[in-house]
């Protein structure tokens, strides 16, 4: 790798993890609705909890822009400039230590689902997001403890990438997502998987 390509990657990866550093639904929560989204649900500065504070639009507003604190940075940098490889496996990360460690807050910060599906269409556009999305939506169905949701939701994700496309790039960026996610969901996963009281109705049924 030349130092101009050095020099390209590391400007890549401060701007990545900058980008998704920024609190934006924390910001949206106390400029826009006037609550701080902290004292709602689990008490993260993520999207989730601007759902609880104000409902379903703004909640979505949220997740649309910490997604988009991922898929901009990312997607320039991989679709426009054309990093690729290691470097972009570190570019592709930074927004999500981000955003779980942001330096805005203290090097605290959310639990980083929003933003990794916005890292995932900067790789990949279209593809990644959706098959991560109907993954999630499956789990989250079948589970009460979202830790656990999300954590066989990115297992699934990874399998989905063994089998459909196992480029190392990828495949690296859905190992280090997945590890991020169970680290910032490791309280929840001390709790037991439990399926939804609407599965147990549908086996009692069956």
């Amino acid at each position: 790798m030349s130092p101009a390509s050095t020099l390209e990657s590391l400007f890549w990866i401060l701007a990545s993890f900058l980008a998704g550093s920024l609190p934006l639904s924390l910001w949206l929560g106390k400029y826009v609705l006037g609550v701080d989204i902290r004292d709602f649900g689990d008490g993260n500065p993520g999207a989730a909890n601007v759902w609880r504070a104000a409902g379903r639009y703004w909640g979505l507003s949220a997740v649309l822009l910490d997604s988009l604190k991922g898929a901009i940075p990312v997607g320039l940098a991989h679709l426009w400039r054309g990093v690729d490889l290691w470097p972009l496996v570190l570019i592709a990360l930074a927004p999500v230590l981000g955003h779980a460690y942001s330096p805005f807050l203290g090097f605290k910060g959310g639990k980083a689902l929003a933003v990794s599906f916005g890292i995932w269409a900067g790789l990949t556009v279209w593809l990644g997001p959706s098959v991560l999305g109907v993954i999630m939506a499956f789990w989250l169905a079948l589970l009460t403890v979202e830790g656990w949701a999300v954590l066989l939701g990115m297992l699934s994700f990874l399998g989905f990438w063994i089998f459909y496309n196992p480029e190392s790039t990828l495949m690296a960026v859905c190992i280090g997502n997945l590890l991020i996610l169970a680290w910032k969901h490791r309280l929840e996963l001390r709790n037991p998987p439990a399926l939804r009281s609407w599965v147990k109705v549908w086996e009692q049924k069956n």
